[in-house]
């Protein structure tokens, strides 16, 4: 399948430290819809063998460069090979109309990542694995279901981006005139896009902050819009998604059948995070009337925010050894 040409930055534009743990390298690949998707890929130094593989992505609206970048260097750091991926029409990735989402291309984009890593001489085609955070954290779990290639999937302070805007924040929105002026809006939006010759963006995490402003919402701002994890690639760091971006999320449930997930499932979330409430529910839709049950669980840390699961948060919260111990369980030599 044809690549399309990406220009790649070669310098390290991380928001995290390099390790001398680990050699670093630029890849790319093709998902199903030609897009072709960039990626960083980590290898641990002094291997042998073939190794256990992770693909990471996430948050929706962060780039590589950011918190998914860490996760697959810190595990790369710990024994597996790891590649970081922008998702279609964002970072460094192609897809010809940029700031867009899709529940079906952004799954296909990490059935793409499994593809690459079971086709690469390195890895162990048997002992691949995925870890999601925030919306692409959903975007895991979705995936899981449909890729039976994948052995473990950790889903890391997620979303579900449908639920989300269907129902609102904590399902606020959930009824028929809610839903519906959405639609409407969306509708008068891709008109005034047409007229205009280009998409309206919605914007990113707001900027200034406002005095009044939710906890999720500087939790957001801390992240995004300080040196702590801003990238001038991020949307969430700068203008966001299209306003018609995710139009087709409200109409397309994610999540069905994932209580048919065969293979291992780990779901982290702080207990302090807005978005707790998604992590709890999927886990309990994952298993109810499951009969997988015996490899699936609900990690839920005590005094952790939303984005101290992106980056730590200043206090180690990412709980790295039990990924560890997760990924070696389910990705050893069978």
């Amino acid at each position: 399948m044809k690549k399309e040409e990406l220009k790649l930055t070669q310098e390290w534009d991380k928001t995290f430290a390099r390790s001398e743990k680990v050699d670093h390298s630029k890849v790319t690949f093709v998902n199903r819809y030609g897009i072709t998707l960039a990626a960083d890929l980590y290898v641990p130094k002094k291997t042998q063998g073939k190794l256990p593989a992770i693909a990471v992505c996430g948050p929706f609206g962060a780039v590589k460069e950011q918190c998914s970048g860490l996760y697959a260097q810190t595990m790369a750091e710990r024994g597996f090979l790891t590649i970081a991926f922008d998702p279609s029409f964002t970072g460094e990735s192609g897809g010809n109309v940029r700031y867009m989402a899709s529940p079906d291309i952004n799954t296909e984009d990490f059935m793409a990542a499994v593809d690459y890593l079971s086709l690469n001489d390195m890895v162990d085609p048997e002992r691949i694995g995925i870890i999601g955070i925030c919306g692409w954290g959903g975007m895991a779990v979705n995936t899981t279901v449909l890729d039976t290639r994948i052995k473990a999937t950790a889903a890391m302070t997620m979303y579900d981006m449908t639920r989300v805007n269907a129902k609102g924040y904590f399902d606020s929105e959930d009824s028929e005139e809610a839903r519906y002026a959405k639609r409407s809006a969306m509708c008068a939006q891709r008109l005034e896009d047409l007229k205009n010759g280009a998409y309206k963006l919605g914007g990113g995490v707001v900027d200034p902050l406002p005095e009044d402003a939710p906890f999720f919402v500087k939790d957001y701002f801390d992240y995004y819009k300080t040196k702590r994890g801003y990238h001038a690639r991020s949307l969430n760091s700068n203008g966001g998604w299209n306003v018609v971006g995710c139009e087709s999320f409200i109409n397309q449930p994610i999540l069905q059948y994932s209580n048919e997930i065969r293979s291992a499932v780990l779901i982290v979330h702080g207990e302090a995070a807005h978005s707790c409430y998604f992590g709890k529910d999927a886990y309990a839709n994952m298993v109810r009337d499951s009969k997988y049950t015996d490899n699936k669980e609900l990690l839920i840390i005590p005094g952790v925010s939303h984005t101290d699961l992106y980056d730590g948060g200043g206090k180690d919260a990412i709980p790295f050894d039990r990924l560890e111990r997760f990924f070696e369980e389910n990705l050893k030599e069978r």
